[in-house]
């Protein structure tokens, strides 16, 4: 079938609109009319640094509406409300203990251009399109997805509000949720409170953690962060950051979380830190960190990555929904809805006031 993507021709060149071929899905492949679509920084760093030769379509927070599925599918039907997340195998040993986010063949499933048997879901009078991002390249009207990261939500969500959860929001909320558990007596600082930040903000409050406090550079954010569940907000580049919350929290934070990938924040991050302290590191920059050993070992302190928030999709899109349903999880308050066709312009928006852009297919 035909449909329209919106189109990368490089690192520097805007997102084109064009008429593509869409292949039929395969036996375990479901296709998805795209209703909305999350932009997130991942998409704008593949972009910017590992852009193919050829056209390339992006996205990977797609939402929508099944039209087909695959023979071998099961639980999902056409005419299904989805949200699409990352790939993953569903088989190998990390999967079947409930790892789905360090799934050993994660890079083939989800940054190879591809599917694992090298053809392209997308082309162009027949010539392959990179493709099948993060098992979907939903920046277009139409996306292949498999039945791995495709989740059936009830028919009266959102999608608009639902789309990010497919990453974005669960890679936040999944750090906070999975990893740092924070509890009542809790103190939770989050450092760089883009839409990452903001879901996990949401979800320290959810969680019924005391305190939590945003660290930013914007004031426009960190006002917000304060709107969504932040007790406390301080900027980022004050001197006297880690004094500040070391004052707040009346001695250093229980849990701290890194979106910036920024070393000199992560080091701020680590030293904010109480005693057997953990921090979760999200974001990625700079391959190198260095790290007060004295500190890590004196005072016990945990350092840790995260992929998606250590999230299985088919378990936290549910509980996202739900807390948004109870009011805990605002993420409304942090969305900024465009028009597919003003792609160039949500992107442009995301240095300055778009905190999270998603794109609408009506």
């Amino acid at each position: 079938m035909h449909t329209t993507a919106a189109l990368s021709y490089g690192p520097e060149s805007p997102f084109t609109p064009a008429r593509v071929e869409l292949s039929d899905p395969r036996e375990n492949e479901v296709l998805v009319r795209i209703v909305a679509a999350g932009i997130c920084h991942t998409d704008l760093t593949s972009k910017a640094y590992s852009a193919p030769d050829t056209p390339a379509v992006y996205g990977h927070e797609g939402a929508g509406i099944v039209e087909a599925i695959g023979a071998a599918v099961t639980g999902i039907a056409v005419g299904d409300k989805v949200l699409i997340s990352y790939n993953s195998c569903g088989s190998c040993a990390r999967c079947a203990a409930g790892h789905r986010a360090y799934c050993a063949n994660f890079g083939p499933l989800n940054a190879a251009g591809a599917r694992p048997d090298g053809t392209t879901p997308v082309s162009i009078d027949g010539d392959p399109v990179w493709s099948a991002f993060f098992g979907q390249s939903s920046f277009a009207h139409h996306a292949i997805a498999t039945a791995e990261n495709v989740v059936v939500v009830d028919p009266e969500v959102d999608l608009r509000i639902a789309a990010p959860m497919g990453c974005g929001f669960q890679t936040g909320a999944g750090a906070v949720l999975n990893i740092l558990r924070p509890q009542a007596d809790s103190s939770v600082v989050v450092f760089g409170v883009g839409g990452v930040g903001m879901a996990a903000v949401m979800a320290a409050r959810a969680l019924g953690a005391r305190t939590v406090i945003a660290v930013d550079l914007s004031a426009q954010r960190r006002e917000l962060a304060l709107e969504v569940g932040a007790t406390h907000a301080i900027d980022g580049a004050a001197d006297d950051l880690v004094a500040a919350i070391t004052e707040i929290t009346g001695g250093g934070a229980s849990h701290a979380l890194d979106t910036t990938a920024v070393p000199a924040v992560i080091a701020n991050a680590l030293a904010a830190l109480d005693a057997l302290g953990t921090l979760v590191t999200v974001g990625i920059g700079s391959p190198e960190l260095t790290v007060n050993i004295v500190d890590l070992i004196s005072n016990g302190k945990t350092v840790r990555g995260s992929i998606e928030g250590d999230a299985n999709p088919a378990e936290m899109i549910p509980t996202l929904l739900n807390w948004h349903a109870e009011g805990k999880f605002p993420v409304e308050k942090i969305i900024t809805v465009y028009p597919f066709e003003k792609i160039n312009d949500a992107v442009a928006d995301m240095h300055g006031h778009a905190i999270k852009p998603v794109l609408h297919l009506p």
